[in-house]
């Protein structure tokens, strides 16, 4: 059980909710300041001008809204930006975008009526997730249209997608006897005017780009024992001497994951040695792809730090306005929906797995020309050279899918265009930004799985398994439990696919 409104909610809150389906339950007193907060609205906002309440929205805010109209003025604004289009979004994305908003309210600075929050606990608890297209959100005044789906599921009408299929929620209020939200005040304002679709994807992206970088690790280490590696390159004195955390974090992974290795080499033990060759048969240095893996990982790492610090931030933040505060007795005008924090770092993250997804090609292409490793046979062709293949069709999938990150990793935080008459004279794209990252991180992770296919190709071709460390025959064993060794052409498309689900859905921790 996950508790709402206790205390922040972490990425691991995330995962449990929107992954393995745990239910939520409210906390009681901050239910309780929810309805504070409610009560203190209703009658701080007789007689005053509240932008949302007795106002129009955006550019419109100068027009004065009839007491007869107010609850026409929600339905309406909901109503009228559910205007997306494009594909619906994943469930999941719902899910955590529902989430998100769930906890931004349970703040207690929106003025809701608690209805809101125990129906979309009552969602969340349920699985049912109102449609929501992908094109619709600037991310400035929040994310409207997209979170305008949402507020339409939310007063009964629309879609979801449940069990698999879309339903319409009138069916589903009758099958589970929910009832629709109460339009008080400013609920349909309050559910739409925030940060918490993008913001919900980005923790999911962050939770597999985790993964993505975690996964990345092991493949550099299973090609550190594929190549017979110097451990120089991951030692803690070369490291060390860099001030980098992330370097040093991914070095001492590497030395965890490889520390009872018997296939990495000593250099001391091969080239501090007096020699009379003029021309070293032995490789002094690996590749970059290889030796450099601390120093192309660790500002990954970094970021994938750091921007999870910025994210939760954000989830945890109230991303309403106005922001209604019942202890100072005061409402609040300004920009808390404002996506620009969330935008800038799904942008970093974008562009740092595509830097994952080409070290991991440069990686692949190592392996599979033999040329360059001087140790397999071309393309990793465990059959007959000339009339097998190999894994020659899947590089051209994985070189394919590193061109389009590289061509995604164009910032859109940048890009901002006015719109609604110039009222939103400057937007953060931050929902188009987490959804662009979301598709990096999937091409990253096809690219993965093809490089691992290889690895194992590579290992069964040079027969060095009694030589592997314990974490990387695990990796191995696990592998190839789904993907067995082939040496006749087979059609690859399955296997890639099964190894890309395995790498999302398992850690190394889950594997023991």
């Amino acid at each position: 059980m996950i508790i709402v409104g206790k205390k922040e909610l972490s990425s691991k809150d995330f995962e449990e909710v929107v992954f393995k389906k745990t239910q939520v339950e409210i906390e009681n007193h901050s239910l309780i300041a929810v309805n504070r907060n409610f009560e203190f609205l209703k009658k701080f906002s007789q007689n005053k001008v509240i932008y949302g309440i007795n106002t129009g929205f955006g550019p419109m805010a100068q027009y004065r809204i009839d007491d007869r109209d107010l609850l026409a003025l929600q339905y309406n604004l909901i109503r009228s930006h559910c205007a997306g289009a494009g594909n619906p979004i994943p469930h999941d994305f719902v899910r955590s975008a529902m989430l998100a908003r769930l906890n931004t309210l349970m703040l207690a600075k929106s003025g809701v009526h608690e209805s809101v929050v125990v129906l979309l606990q009552s969602f969340l608890n349920l699985d049912i997730c109102p449609i929501i297209f992908e094109h619709g959100g600037v991310g400035a005044s929040g994310d409207l249209v997209q979170l305008a789906h949402i507020a339409l599921g939310l007063i009964g009408e629309g879609d979801a997608t449940f069990e698999g299929s879309i339903v319409p929620l009138s069916i589903l209020f009758e099958k589970f006897n929910l009832k629709p939200i109460s339009i008080c005040l400013r609920e349909g304002l309050a559910i739409m005017n925030g940060t918490s679709v993008m913001g919900g994807i980005g923790m999911i992206n962050l939770i597999q780009a985790e993964k993505l970088l975690n996964w990345s690790i092991f493949a550099s280490c299973m090609i550190s024992e594929i190549v017979e590696s110097f451990d120089d390159h991951f030692s803690f004195a070369l490291n060390e001497a860099k001030l980098h955390e992330g370097q040093r974090m991914i070095a001492l992974k590497m030395r965890e994951t490889l520390e009872d290795s018997n296939l990495v080499r000593k250099r001391a033990n091969h080239l501090y040695q007096k020699t009379s060759e003029k021309v070293f048969k032995e490789k002094v240095q690996e590749y970059y792809s290889i030796r450099c893996v601390p120093q192309v990982l660790g500002p990954i790492y970094d970021t994938i730090s750091y921007s999870n610090k910025v994210v939760s931030n954000e989830i945890n933040s109230v991303n309403d306005n106005p922001v209604i505060d019942d202890e100072l007795e005061d409402v609040f005008h300004g920009g808390n929906f404002h996506g620009d924090y969330v935008a800038l770092e799904m942008d970093k993250l974008r562009i740092s797995i595509t830097k994952l997804a080409m070290i991991a090609e440069r990686q692949l292409n190592f392996l599979l020309n033999s040329k360059l490793n001087e140790k397999l046979p071309p393309f990793v062709n465990l059959g007959t050279l000339g009339l097998n293949f190999g894994m020659q069709g899947a590089q051209f999938t994985a070189t394919s899918n590193t061109a389009e990150c590289q061509t995604l990793s164009t910032p859109i935080y940048i890009h901002s265009i006015p719109n609604n008459n110039d009222n939103q004279d400057i937007v953060s794209m931050g929902t188009n930004s987490a959804l662009l990252t979301n598709r990096v991180i999937e091409n990253a992770f096809e690219v993965l799985s093809i490089e691992f296919l290889t690895i194992l190709q590579a290992i069964d071709y040079l027969e060095i398994q009694p030589g592997m460390s314990k974490q990387t025959k695990l990796i191995f064993d696990s592998l190839r439990a789904i993907a067995p060794r082939f040496s006749n052409d087979t059609i690859k498309y399955p296997v890639i696919r099964e190894i890309k689900n395995f790498l999302k859905d398992n850690s190394l921790t889950s594997l023991k």
